[in-house]
């Protein structure tokens, strides 16, 4: 009888690790049953999902206090598939707020059970304290970055770097990247200018208008700029929306009625074409870099959420190739500092100087490198870590 596993992902980063995860499984042990939540990507690859993995995807203090009932009452529709299957093993993906209060119910009452949670927690980059109370009900951690294990193992967990999976994404070629401005109007000589607001509703209505005025400042300096927005399925129409009046005759990409595999790699083909992108901190940061595509990243929370973080970071950036290479090479304007003129001034600086986009590229191809550019695939590596972790 082959193996039983229960996966829980509650965002679309978290979809995609768990989708590359199942992939990997399938081919070292193929007889692998699953059942859990996920998105449409775990659907391709098999997974019913016990409810709309849109219901966690909530990020923020602030957000998530209206709907505090709607999470409890999933945490506990989760926690009870779990003890109703028995699996081998239950796998969270990332959002550790649910995810690790599901699997803590779970240890609490089927200690037998075998707890790996996908992607480490930041603790070296706030509260440090989260790993030794992760151990309390995690046996084992699959990590994104090679320097994680060691703050893992510390706590008592078992713990693999395996690899990140945006070292697999396919590079859109120069002939790609020609084709998707010729398509969509935009002259060969015109900087391309990519707009990316973030993929939660919070996210996109408080961010949009910054990056907006932003853009509007750099237009006018370089008037001949053009403007794309891949926007994320979730939030095609507020996109669409809060962009309307945007400078650069913004080209919006909706991927809403597109395969998933065609919607990522027009998203790809925009960052390969671009000259420069403004994004929202978060996994982004890691696709621009694995498409050499120099960026400025800003972020704003609510006024609640910006007060408690700013007290626990332990760190000074957020970007991860900043994290990764342990270079600040790409500018940040996060929280106060999230304001259109000095965001439009950094994005002036990779258009017009050198030395700044040189640096970038440089730590673009160090941090694929250091994340197993060139290795394994990382959902094969995660399987082998899984199937390695349950006895």
């Amino acid at each position: 009888m082959g193996r039983r596993l229960f996966l829980i992902a509650g965002e679309p980063s978290g979809d995609r690790l768990g989708a590359g995860l199942m992939a990997g499984l399938k081919r070292l042990a193929p007889d692998t049953a699953f059942a859990g939540v996920g998105g449409p990507l775990m659907a391709a690859e098999g997974l019913e999902s016990l409810f709309p993995m849109e219901d966690l995807s909530v990020m923020g203090i602030a957000e998530v206090l209206p709907r505090l009932r709607q999470l409890l009452r999933r945490r506990d529709e989760a926690a009870a598939a779990v003890l109703e299957m028995r699996p081998d093993a239950l796998v969270t993906i990332d959002s550790p707020d649910f995810c690790l209060r599901v699997a803590a119910r779970v240890k609490a009452h089927a200690p037998e059970i075998r707890t790996i949670h996908y992607v480490a927690p930041t603790v070296w980059a706030w509260r440090p304290q989260r790993a030794e109370k992760m151990a309390a009900h995690i046996d084992h951690v699959l990590a994104l970055y090679p320097f994680e294990p060691p703050y893992m193992e510390a706590a008592g967990m078992g713990c693999d770097f395996v690899g990140h999976p945006v070292v697999e994404d396919p590079v859109p070629s120069a002939w790609e990247a020609t084709e998707f401005r010729d398509r969509h109007g935009i002259a060969e000589a015109a900087p391309l200018l990519c707009a990316l607001p973030g993929s939660r509703r919070g996210e996109v209505t408080r961010l949009a208008p910054i990056f907006g005025a932003a853009l509007r400042e750099v237009l006018a300096e370089r008037p001949d700029a053009r403007v794309v927005i891949p926007a994320a399925a979730g939030v095609a129409d507020l996109v669409a929306q809060l962009t309307a009046g945007w400078p650069g005759d913004p080209v919006v990409l909706d991927p809403r009625g597109q395969a998933t595999d065609a919607a990522v790699q027009e998203k790809y083909r925009a960052f390969a074409a671009s000259d420069a992108a403004l994004a929202a901190s978060g996994t982004v940061s890691l696709e621009l870099a694995a498409m050499a595509t120099p960026m400025v990243i800003a972020y704003d929370m609510t006024w609640m959420s910006r007060q408690i973080i700013r007290r626990m970071m332990r760190i000074d950036t957020v970007t991860l190739v900043n994290i990764v290479t342990g270079r600040k090479v790409v500018p940040e304007f996060l929280g106060d500092a999230c304001r259109p003129k000095p965001i439009a001034a950094a994005m002036l600086e990779l258009l017009g100087d050198g030395r700044a986009r040189a640096a970038q590229l440089a730590a673009a191809e160090e941090t694929m490198r250091l994340l197993g550019r060139d290795a394994e695939d990382p959902g094969l590596r995660a399987a082998r870590a899984v199937l390695g972790a349950i006895p």
